[in-house]
């Protein structure tokens, strides 16, 4: 249930409102809008009726049932796009199309502040790069761990861009969390529910990657585990889902970013390196997905791609990802949108 509190209501009209939300059982998640606050009941269903007697209370306008499963990720529960700011000039889910770009891993000091360096130049507003990998194969490079963290630490030291990185397990996501500005969850880990709850207890924004047979409606539900631990700055990635097709890694589908930007308030992204495996590809679906409506891309940018320990067929090389920006800022700006 929502509790709309009314546009004029005090800080303790709302508290009072809280502390019997709590009575009757139910767990209060306050958003803040831009006139008035409006606060989701969450808990048992079969006892919804009860949280009628609420709408007596003074400072509360009225009581909305939330029909979707995933309560605190709808448009019900909140109308207009979360916006997530990681710093003083950066925000996801605004005018702005924010570009993440980086190695698919952390390899070597020299090569992720060479990745820094060339993607700030571009006009990249957040650095990516993989410390912990989650691969198929347990032969495969599995990441720098905490090093690369330092490393990833030391590039943003060097450039002022904010960092984000994957975190594979809760164990682990403390030691992410103190490095990074953003936490990855990544496709194999999308249902890792223990490890949603984990982040969802933390202060960092969560970026959550659709996993590769994932409906819409299994990746709200994710991220309504870590919206349901108290935090509320969730970005969903689109990354491409595993259908019968193999000319590409996965099928980008675009078509989930405007039915998304539909269903939640939260803003969503999209990640055409995984979601095709191919750098040939990388730049038509980065158009493709701001005209579709995206609030930003996470690109995979490589100085040596052939080199790379990870993901190098679908890395851009610095030269081709500052040509992809230069288009892609009429794309935006087609899209009334800037970059």
């Amino acid at each position: 249930m929502i509790i709309v509190m009314k546009a004029g209501a005090t800080r303790q009209d709302r508290d009072e409102v809280l502390e019997r939300i709590k009575e009757l059982g139910y767990q209060p998640h306050v958003i803040h809008g831009t006139t008035r606050d409006v606060i989701g009941a969450i808990g048992d269903e079969r006892g919804k009726l009860i949280l009628h007697s609420l709408e007596s209370m003074h400072g509360v306008e009225n009581i909305v049932p939330i029909l979707k499963p995933y309560k605190l990720a709808s448009r019900e529960m909140k109308r207009e796009t979360t916006l997530i700011r990681l710093s003083d000039t950066v925000a996801i889910g605004g005018d702005e199309i924010i570009v993440m770009a980086g190695p698919c891993s952390v390899e070597s000091e020299e090569q992720i502040l060479e990745c820094a360096l060339a993607v700030k130049a571009a006009g990249a507003q957040v650095l990516r790069g993989g410390a912990f990998k989650p691969r198929t194969s347990p032969y495969s490079f599995q990441g720098m761990e905490e090093e690369g963290l330092k490393l990833l630490a030391k590039a943003r030291e060097l450039t002022g861009l904010p960092v984000v990185t994957e975190v594979i397990n809760p164990e682990t996501a403390e030691l992410v969390a103190e490095y990074a500005d953003i936490l990855q969850i990544g496709a194999r880990n999308s249902q890792n529910f223990a490890l949603l709850k984990k982040v969802g207890q933390l202060k960092r924004p969560v970026l959550l990657k659709r996993g590769m047979a994932m409906s819409i409606q299994e990746f709200l539900m994710s991220a309504e585990y870590i919206l349901s631990e108290g935090n509320q700055q969730v970005i969903l990635c689109e990354r491409g889902i595993r259908t019968f097709e193999t000319a590409t890694r996965n099928t980008l589908d675009l078509s989930a970013i405007p039915v998304l930007r539909g269903m939640t308030h939260l803003p969503v992204i999209a990640d055409p390196s995984h979601g095709t495996g191919n750098y040939h590809y990388v730049a038509p679906m980065a158009y493709a997905a701001v005209a579709a409506g995206a609030d930003g891309l996470m690109i995979e940018v490589h100085p040596d791609p052939e080199r790379a320990t990870s993901d190098g067929p679908q890395s851009l090389k610095p030269s081709k990802f500052a040509s992809m920006m230069t288009t892609l800022r009429k794309f935006a700006d087609a899209a009334d949108r800037r970059l």
